[in-house]
């Protein structure tokens, strides 16, 4: 390995490390654009190969910007605050079925909203209710963790690591589901039965009371229908094959003009309230991913793949998707979705390998509480409402409910 290959690898783990540590509490974006910045300093990586990086992501960028738009307006509204309500009423006393509620509304926000709007938004509407229903909260809260990363390749809009892994391949909705139907479906189904058993002390126990639910505002059935016109709107979109990134940019600026109108409010405060700081996190790991790929880094996975999925791409589907899934827990699922997606396109891997990969970089995060970005954010989010998941805790739940759906939902898209 080269001395080049070496420093551009130090650099890299080093950002990495940085950014799951997160020294000082700095901000991970601080450490992914120390990184990129270093790589160019250093003269690692030409600027103009690190801005045609940056330059590629920009649907992933707006895709990501209209999301957090919609999930701050419904938030602000306390549009899933009455969902959750209305589910815990629904419940009927039953803690069981309160669960299972729970979980379909997971399920919903997920798919339609995507993994990091099930944790920063849901998460803390299913504390409110857990509590003001006179029941252990932990059980539902981690509902929101793992079911935002179980179901979160039902459609392409449901993760923003599926824009990254595809990028420009990005399949139609239709091939889509084809594909990615019964992973979804196993997946889905093994985390609920054995996220039920694992909780089922805590269930067995009936609710005090069914929390009041206030009347939903004006503006929260503004945002209420943005919501479903942005579904209407992406999935259109993705049956048609076009990209994702502005519809959702429209969708998510339309929601928070029809708030802001029909509250009598400025829009600042939820702008405000926007993590602004993902864009650039993303688009200094496009930089790191591109100084991988400019010393053979991507070039040495994408011969590994291409090596082994033209003799048996069955094969090769499953076992990358369970070296995803358990790369993810150690460098979190965007950096290795990018690695994944890079290598998978050097290669022209097939479709189900590259289906395959996908499958363990979105469910594989479902391990430990370094995963995924959505785990991370579900974690600070229950912090603020005062409840505390240690990492050993995570690990030891999560041990039991990852590898069982990862191994089903990669054996499911092998035999489909």
């Amino acid at each position: 390995m080269t001395a080049v290959a070496l420093a551009t690898f130090a650099i890299v783990v080093a950002t990495v490390l940085g950014i799951l540590a997160r020294p000082f509490r700095l901000p991970e974006y601080v450490f992914a654009l120390a990184g990129a910045g270093g790589l160019l300093v250093a003269g690692l990586l030409p600027p103009t190969v690190a801005w045609r990086a940056v330059a590629k992501g920009w649907d992933v960028y707006l895709f990501l910007v209209g999301m957090m738009l919609l999930a701050e307006v419904a938030r602000q509204e306390g549009l899933f605050d009455w969902i959750a309500g209305h589910a815990a009423h629904a419940a009927r006393g039953s803690a069981r079925r309160l669960f299972s509620l729970v979980y379909g509304v997971g399920i919903l926000v997920t798919v339609f909203l995507s993994n990091d709007a099930t944790a920063v938004v849901l998460t803390p509407a299913v504390y409110a209710v857990a509590r003001r229903a006179g029941v252990e909260p932990l059980p539902y809260l981690f509902i929101c963790a793992f079911i935002a990363n179980a179901a979160s390749f039902v459609l392409p809009i449901s993760n923003p690591a599926n824009l990254v892994v595809y990028g420009e391949r990005l399949p139609p909705l239709l091939p889509w589901i084809e594909t990615f139907a019964a992973p979804s479906l196993v997946a889905v189904a093994s985390t609920y039965a054995i996220l039920r058993w694992t909780q089922r002390a805590e269930l067995q126990k009936p609710l005090a009371s069914a929390p009041d639910v206030e009347t939903l505002s004006p503006a929260g059935r503004a945002a209420g229908v943005a919501l479903v016109i942005a579904a209407v709107v992406l999935v259109g979109a993705s049956a048609l094959g076009r990209d994702l990134g502005l519809p959702t940019l429209a969708c998510g600026s339309l929601a928070l003009a029809a708030a802001a109108v029909i509250a009598g409010r400025s829009p600042m405060p939820a702008l405000k309230h926007v993590a602004w700081g993902v864009l650039p996190l993303v688009a200094g790991l496009f930089i790191l991913v591109a100084g991988l790929e400019h010393v053979g880094g991507i070039r040495f996975i994408a011969d590994w793949l291409s090596k082994h999925d033209s003799i048996a791409p069955g094969q090769t589907a499953l076992l990358a998707g369970l070296a995803a899934g358990v790369g993810t827990n150690i460098v979190n699922n965007l950096p290795l979705g990018l690695l994944a997606g890079a290598a998978g396109h050097a290669a022209q891997a097939p479709d189900k390998v590259m289906a395959g990969l996908l499958i363990g970089v979105d469910l594989g995060p479902n391990l430990s509480v370094t995963g995924s970005l959505a785990t991370l954010l579900w974690l600070l989010a229950i912090r603020r409402e005062g409840a505390h998941v240690g990492a050993l805790r995570f690990l030891k739940l999560g041990a039991l409910v990852m590898p069982p759906a990862l191994v089903l939902a990669l054996t499911a898209l092998v035999l489909t």
